[in-house]
């Protein structure tokens, strides 16, 4: 790990964020930073996503901010519907016990992601800071849960924070095998049902490029952002019609 290229900002609360061109870049310790301080209060998060900016850090550090180049992102129309998924959301569909949820259980989502552990990860960025903060963003109307419920219990969810015709995806967990990947294919009919584009996915994984996820450059995701936050926000309520948008959608991908 080499010496960063300039000092990391540190930011008072309300502060400004820099320029997202200041951001550490490939050569320097953690590529991406962009700053350290500020407060995750709602204004300071709003104005962070709609800059393309996020916090993310763990038990012990201050809340730093990161924009990365380039940008993993979700195309809504990309989206992998692998044979053993749609076999899945098939049978999902068609049980009475199953169904989708938005917003009814958020501070359980969140908690259950906080909790779930990663493989490699000696702990989560989901600190306690960052539940409260995410949870008045909620209250907000900006942070909202897709929970997959089956048999009266919460399977499996995620949560993401909407701005216009943004979504940025946050985190997601699952107690029943592919109740996650249930969870964001509803995301994903939603999104299309109401001409979302895109998907912040923030990091690269090997697991969201399996389901269709791609970097673009920073410069083409800001773009992205100055055209769809000035837009309407959808109402966040699932319809069981959205799953039209996959299950008809083209032929499913092996395997």
């Amino acid at each position: 790990m080499g010496k960063p290229s300039h000092p990391l900002p540190w930011l008072a609360a309300g502060e400004a964020f820099p320029p997202l061109t200041s951001a550490w870049g490939q050569n320097d310790p953690a590529p991406g930073l962009l700053a350290a301080g500020a407060s995750l209060d709602v204004d300071t998060l709003l104005k962070a996503y709609a800059q393309g900016i996020f916090p993310w850090f763990s038990q012990g550090q201050p809340p730093l901010w990161w924009s990365p180049d380039p940008r993993m992102v979700l195309q809504t129309r990309n989206f992998k519907l692998h044979r053993s998924l749609r076999k899945s959301l098939i049978h999902f569909t068609k049980a009475s016990s199953c169904e989708i949820r938005f917003d009814t259980a958020f501070e359980q989502v969140i908690n259950a992601c906080a909790s779930k552990t990663r493989a490699g990860q000696p702990g989560t960025w989901i600190v306690p800071d960052m539940v409260q903060a995410y949870c008045a963003l909620h209250r907000a109307g900006h942070a909202h849960s897709v929970e997959t419920w089956i048999d009266g219990e919460l399977a499996g969810g995620l949560y993401c924070v909407n701005l216009g015709r943004m979504v940025f995806g946050e985190s997601m967990f699952a107690h029943r095998t592919d109740a996650s990947k249930i969870a964001l294919a509803a995301l994903v009919s939603f999104c299309r049902a109401h001409h979302i584009p895109l998907i912040d996915c923030q990091q690269n994984t090997g697991h969201l490029a399996s389901l269709g996820a791609a970097e673009i450059s920073r410069t083409e995701f800001v773009r992205h952002l100055d055209q769809n936050t000035v837009q309407p926000a959808p109402v966040w309520r699932f319809e069981p019609l959205y799953w039209n948008q996959i299950l008809t959608a083209g032929t499913p991908t092996s395997p």
